[in-house]
């Protein structure tokens, strides 16, 4: 009975993970300015998505042009 208890939970917890993952938004920003630790976004009119207070990941597109040196 213990185990089938545990197996109940740990199921719920992870169905719980799983669906809150779907339920995060996705955006395309621009950043417009940095000024120390504060990194201002321009997202248009996906913003609305987010609210104050909301945490979010940011991921960096790198250019993946690479210089090329002479000799």
């Amino acid at each position: 009975m213990k185990k089938q208890l545990t197996a109940l939970i740990m199921a719920t917890m992870f169905l719980t993970g799983t669906v809150a993952t779907a339920v995060a938004a996705s955006l395309i920003c621009e950043v417009t300015s940095v000024d120390g630790k504060t990194v201002v976004l321009d997202c248009g009119s996906d913003a609305k998505k987010i609210s104050v207070g909301d945490k979010v990941k940011i991921r960096v597109k790198k250019n993946n042009q690479q210089t090329v040196e002479g000799c």
